[in-house]
């Protein structure tokens, strides 16, 4: 156990960097070596089965890791990959909550795939893990993610339907509880901006809008990625109801740093741009906006 102990401190760290840094490649890497050398433990010397549990978990969660940096990188390959290897070592692991971890980034890496039925049947699978029955905390972020998935069919009401009843798991979590470290994005903040997300896929602007506001309002200062890409979205609402100024200064407010190392963010970035090109060419949001990104590749490079 004190060799558990020793590899989570090291997961830890590395969720902290995915926390300000983004999905970076070295940070895959990391994982994947962090990993390795947890099933090199294995064959060292004998263990009761709880420990064997409990590092197989570990393993999981590196790989994990490792699949959701992919994921946020849109390096969309490497990140099926590493799914494949991670399903395996959580079912080993017979751990609860890895095995939803593992399944919801399943859900997110098949989406980003543009693959709707197994997404579908990833969140189902994560909604039927254990920990969801346990813990209300799992079973809003089940919730939430499963309004994403009413929200790209265009199922405005049973998107609704299921943020509330997110809202209303989360109400009844007790923060108290100790939870595995990944999950400690997942408060009324985050589930704001899955709200941003599934208004956004419904194109109601002004929610979407709300939203947005309220969840930079709570987020945590040490969420710098999830802040920059809350800024995204918000620059997206934003400019869809006409307002180019705050849109832009919103898509400002995203480090360029960070859309460089998060596929994500930068993919919202661009769209963002192409979108002002397009609805307002030559105005001078679209010109500040042009320049600021010239700017930075000059920095850049």
């Amino acid at each position: 156990m004190s060799d558990v102990a020793r590899l989570n401190a090291e997961l830890i760290d590395l969720i902290a960097a995915d926390d300000r840094r983004g999905g970076t490649l070295t940070h895959e890497r990391r994982a994947v070596d962090l990993a390795k050398r947890t099933l090199e433990v294995q064959q060292q010397g004998t263990a009761s089965q709880r420990v064997r549990g409990h590092l197989y978990a570990t393993a999981a969660s590196f790989t994990a890791t490792a699949l959701w940096a992919a994921i946020d990188g849109r390096r969309l390959d490497s990140a099926q990959h590493h799914l494949n290897r991670a399903v395996t070592l959580a079912g080993l692991s017979g751990d609860a909550t890895a095995q939803f971890r593992i399944w919801s980034h399943a859900s997110m890496l098949y989406r980003q795939l543009g693959r709707p039925a197994e997404s579908a049947a990833a969140r189902e699978a994560a909604r039927s893990t254990s920990v969801v029955r346990r813990d209300p905390l799992f079973a809003s972020l089940a919730h939430a993610r499963v309004a994403i998935g009413h929200a790209d069919a265009g199922e405005a009401t049973a998107a609704l339907r299921s943020l509330g009843h997110a809202q209303d798991a989360l109400d009844r979590a007790d923060t108290s509880v100790p939870r595995p470290r990944w999950v400690d994005f997942y408060d009324q903040a985050e589930l704001e901006g899955l709200a941003v997300v599934a208004n956004i896929k419904l194109g109601r602007w002004p929610e979407a809008e709300a939203h947005a506001h309220r969840s930079q309002a709570l987020l945590r200062p040490h969420l710098i990625r999830n802040r920059a890409m809350g800024n995204a979205h918000l620059a997206h609402a934003q400019l869809a109801q006409g307002a180019l100024e705050p849109a832009v200064a919103a898509a400002q407010a995203v480090p360029l740093s960070i859309a460089q190392s998060s596929g994500r963010i930068g993919r919202l970035l661009d769209s963002f741009g192409d979108r002002l090109e397009g609805v307002a060419p030559g105005t001078t949001e679209a010109r500040a906006w042009a320049e600021y990104t010239r700017s930075h590749r000059r920095t850049a490079t």
